[in-house]
């Protein structure tokens, strides 16, 4: 399953998460892959794409940043997987 975690660093400060993630790497759980990551053009948050077959590894992902960030996270589907389960009731 795909997940879109939208994040939104705690008092709009990049710096803390930009160090933890230097000096400890993202801290993701095995089995939780994460795709690709983009950030706001204001530092305030980030998006990122994960894989997992397991929800719970999200939320054991989160534990080692939600002091340091608010997170929102959507199970998605690919584009091409909409457009497939859509279809038939177009």
């Amino acid at each position: 399953m795909l997940y879109m975690v939208v994040e939104h660093f705690r008092g709009g400060d990049a710096v803390p998460v930009y160090r933890r993630l230097r000096d400890r790497g993202r801290l993701v759980p095995d089995g939780l892959q994460y795709l690709g990551s983009w950030v706001s053009a204001d530092f305030q948050g980030c998006y990122q794409l994960m894989e997992c077959d397991d929800a719970r590894l999200i939320d054991r992902w989160i534990a080692h940043w939600n002091d340091l960030v608010e997170f929102y996270v959507v199970p998605v589907v690919t584009s091409a997987e909409a457009v497939e389960a859509i279809g038939p009731r177009l």
